[in-house]
């Protein structure tokens, strides 16, 4: 056991201090804290340890909502309040910004918040057969395990989900396949209309979606017993054969997803395995926030590299500007298209399917005049893509570039990039808690030249 002064958290949750020359990180401490701490990993340059006595607490430490917290993983900071979290996430910016892109921002964005609770409309869930555990175990895994938390409830779940989980755990453990039924898929979405919705989301019009990915076919006894479970508790089920594109509407039949985005008067429609994101009211304000930075004009044309189904792409031609829509997948780019069809946005958009990590300036090039460009990476980054935009000093420069990242290492990478060598200045940058009671970093950052 040592005492330890808390000066900072890691991208993982965890304090940060220092002990006999080597960094120690600290499950289940704060900045400022001073803890005993129990050393559980010794490392040649590092120490793991774990809070087993808070001395000194930090005034933002909260009583956990959730009694699971601490052995389930999908949570690391419901001990802090919602302040601290975004004041340990923009801090994560700033010092990868400095750290690996030796730049900083000119200015600093308001962080962007939301709902703390039930704002999960995203998840896997894992499923297991455990009869030393008492049957069937549905849950995120256990911090760095890969064993199945036994969870009876969730609170970043929406609350019918979470109150669904003792009844979901009894109906797998009746079905036949139930050791063939290693996960659920859950995705909320909205009722397809046939034209974009115009209203805020309302919990009475949500539809909750459990994908069942199964192993073996359903016998006809397990598919009257979903159907029962349905009607039962108002949820649809899908199921998932195969990969992702063997998802398929199971009860009801035909059955379809859409997110809204109002402000826009778009609706977007997506499959449960489709990405989109996990926090549907911060999606929207993401979306806000990005065309207000963006700043897309009549008769501009910006590009929006990494489109996806169209999040970014529909709402630039929204706002009167043509959008290109570029992205990896053909299956996406038919996607996007049908999308943008669907929203009477064909005439004010153009997709292109190319891989963006081995893109050339050429290609860029060849995309013609641009005025502005929208860059939502994978966790990856676009370092290939940063690096084929045209410099500064080009007649081709970018009037101004809002990068979209969920990882703060790869952006400052990319942002060394763009202001080293392409010569952009990094305007602006701030966080999205796009994922309360997570470390996860969401963020936004604004190039000029």
């Amino acid at each position: 056991m040592t005492e330890l002064t808390i000066e900072s958290l890691d991208q993982e949750g965890r304090g940060i201090a220092h002990a006999d020359g080597k960094v120690v990180f600290i499950e289940g401490a704060l900045p400022g804290e001073l803890v005993r701490a129990e050393i559980i990993k010794r490392k040649p340059s590092y120490d793991i340890a774990r809070a087993v006595a808070i001395h000194r607490a930090n005034a933002s430490r909260v009583v956990p909502r959730c009694p699971h917290f601490g052995v389930c993983g999908g949570c690391t900071l419901q001990h802090a309040d919602e302040a601290l979290q975004i004041a340990a996430k923009q801090r994560a910016l700033e010092d990868a910004l400095a750290r690996i892109g030796r730049v900083r921002a000119e200015t600093l964005l308001p962080a962007i918040d939301g709902p703390d609770w039930g704002y999960r409309y995203r998840a896997r869930l894992s499923v297991r057969d455990v009869p030393k555990k008492g049957g069937v175990l549905i849950g995120f895994h256990e911090r760095k395990s890969s064993y199945v938390a036994d969870m009876r409830e969730c609170h970043v779940v929406p609350p019918k989900i979470s109150g669904l989980l003792p009844a979901l755990r009894a109906l797998v453990e009746s079905l036949s396949i139930r050791t063939r039924l290693p996960q659920i898929e859950l995705a909320v979405g909205e009722r397809l209309t046939p034209r974009a919705l115009a209203a805020d989301i309302e919990p009475e019009r949500l539809i909750h979606a459990l994908v069942l990915r199964i192993l073996e076919p359903l016998s006809l006894s397990d598919e009257a017993k979903l159907v029962a479970f349905a009607d039962a508790h108002g949820v649809e089920f899908w199921l998932q054969p195969g990969g992702p594109d063997t998802v398929a509407p199971f009860y009801p039949p035909g059955a379809t997803l859409a997110y809204t985005l109002p402000e826009f008067d778009i609706a977007v429609p997506f499959s449960p395995t489709d990405f989109t994101q996990v926090n549907a009211a911060m999606n929207r304000v993401l979306v806000r926030r990005a065309l207000q930075l963006l700043g897309p004009s009549p008769g501009e044309r910006v590009a929006d590299f990494f489109c996806g189904l169209g999040n970014f792409t529909l709402p630039i031609a929204r706002r009167g500007a043509h959008a290109i829509g570029i992205e990896g997948s053909k299956a996406l780019v038919a996607r996007a298209e049908a999308n943008a069809a669907r929203n009477g946005l064909a005439q004010r958009t153009t997709f292109v399917c190319a891989n963006l990590f081995t893109v050339t300036p050429e290609f860029v090039e060849g995309m013609g005049a641009l005025d502005r460009a929208l860059i939502d990476p994978p966790r990856e980054g676009a370092i290939g893509l940063v690096k084929a935009l045209p410099h500064r000093d080009d007649e081709r420069v970018l009037a101004r570039i809002v990068y979209v990242s969920c990882n703060p290492a790869t952006l400052a990478r990319d942002a060394a990039v763009l202001v080293h060598e392409r010569g952009y200045r990094l305007a602006a940058a701030g966080v999205v808690n796009m994922f309360p009671h997570t470390a996860h970093v969401e963020s936004m950052a604004v190039f000029e030249p």
